[in-house]
């Protein structure tokens, strides 16, 4: 899950101030998270409790990647303005340390010790093979941008965010702080010619995963160590390395290839896009290129495919739910930004608050359903709907004990510390 800053309208950008303020909440974001976050706990269930929609319903609509680019969506319409609100890199980074590492470091301990115990059959192995190169592509937090598959698969999103924060951080340490429509079409073009050139894990093959994995690891640390600095100097050469790894990463080495990859990137600055179209003042040509990138998203879908051998009905299906996904995904978000000052839910708006927990958590009882459950041709539906409450239950009891003692702590820490770091004018 793409994790955006909490949901406050951001200030205008500005020099770094004494201590960052906490601007209104808007519900309207925290209501699709927590959509968004609820729809991927429904895809995940599908095939252990409501296969029935898994063979009828997904074939079309792809109810993960919807949820997914939702993310996506509301990540680019935040993330930006939220480093130029703060002012700061130090003070983002640290923030987004503390908003997003304890909570995964939780998720992924319980996920490498559910493989160990045989629980977590999706990922047979996954600690046996490579243990140290898996730590390392894991605690950068890029591992499905290297070849390394994740130890719960939900983290492979993170990968995708986490190039999304390096470029950003690049973009304001170099004052192109208005990237926008134009960056996000960019990408989406770029994408449809870059899919049709690159295969997959062009890099990891080349070079060999440990050596990549290497290379990556000690570039990543010393790019946001040098951009984090006092260093005018330094700063400039750090964001140059983190953006050239992140584009060359996502361009030639990531598991779901090029147009995916690329794809993803533009619905992020697409959010961003929206943000600037809302907020200050813009060329006409703005609203057809925002409106461009969804529809040049569908067209390296329907053209370019899955990137991997499947069958000629399969390719067809991925083909479909890919495209519904990502044009509901898209008018989901200019929805409830057209919504935005009605009344909204307030489960809605409290899921959104854990929606974090929710993502990197449901996988985790799901395989404990899953074991319990077994075959799903055995059970009737009305039981397996009863199972289908169930695990949403838990999840949403897990993740609520998830944010009250590993997230609220950890950003209160966060948040301090780059208040701390502002004062101090880095």
């Amino acid at each position: 899950m793409p994790v955006a800053p909490r949901t406050q309208t951001p200030a205008p950008p500005g020099p770094a101030r004494s201590e960052s303020p906490r601007a209104p909440r808007q519900s309207w974001l925290d209501a699709l998270r927590g959509l968004a976050a609820l729809v991927v706990v429904f895809e995940h269930s599908l095939d252990a409790l409501l296969p029935e929609i898994r063979g009828t319903v997904s074939p079309w609509f792809d109810f993960g990647q919807y949820g997914v680019l939702l993310f996506f969506l509301i990540s680019g319409y935040v993330v930006p303005v939220s480093l130029e609100r703060r002012g700061s890199v130090r003070g983002f980074w640290i923030t987004r340390f503390f908003r997003i590492y304890p909570l995964w470091a939780v998720a992924a301990v319980i996920g490498t010790a559910f493989a160990v115990a045989g629980v977590y059959s999706v990922l047979p192995g996954q600690t046996a093979d490579r243990p140290w190169t898996s730590l390392l592509a894991h605690l950068t937090m890029l591992q499905d941008l290297l070849q390394v598959p994740s130890v719960v698969n939900v983290f492979w999103t993170l990968s995708y965010e986490m190039a999304f924060y390096l470029l950003v951080t690049a973009l304001f340490v170099f004052g192109g702080r208005r990237a926008g429509a134009g960056t996000s079409l960019s990408f989406a073009a770029c994408g449809l010619v870059a899919g049709a050139l690159v295969p997959a894990g062009l890099l990891s093959r080349y070079m060999g995963g440990t050596v990549l994995v290497g290379v990556v690891t000690v570039a990543v640390l010393g790019g946001i160590a040098a951009v984090v600095s006092a260093d005018r100097e330094a700063r400039a050469r750090g964001a140059a390395v983190i953006a050239v790894l992140a584009l060359v990463l996502l361009t030639f080495n990531s598991r779901v290839g090029a147009w995916q990859s690329l794809v993803i990137l533009a619905t992020m600055f697409g959010g961003t896009a929206i943000y600037r179209l809302q907020h200050c003042s813009a060329p006409a040509r703005t609203r057809w290129m925002i409106a461009l990138v969804p529809v040049v998203s569908v067209a390296a879908a329907v053209l370019l495919g899955p990137g991997w051998g499947m069958t000629e009905a399969a390719e067809q299906a991925f083909k479909w739910s890919w495209s519904t996904a990502v044009v509901g995904a898209w008018l989901t978000f200019v929805a409830g930004l057209a919504l935005r000052h009605r009344v909204v839910s307030p489960v809605l708006v409290w899921l959104g608050l854990v929606s974090y927990s929710v993502y990197l958590l449901h996988p985790l009882i799901l395989q404990v359903v899953r074991r319990l459950t077994m075959d799903p041709s055995q059970i009737t539906l009305p039981g397996r709907l009863a199972w289908e409450a169930a695990l949403f239950a838990a999840v949403i009891v897990c993740a609520a004990l998830g944010h009250r003692f590993v997230e609220k702590p950890a950003q209160r820490t966060g948040r301090r510390l780059a208040n701390s770091a502002a004062r101090e004018g880095l």
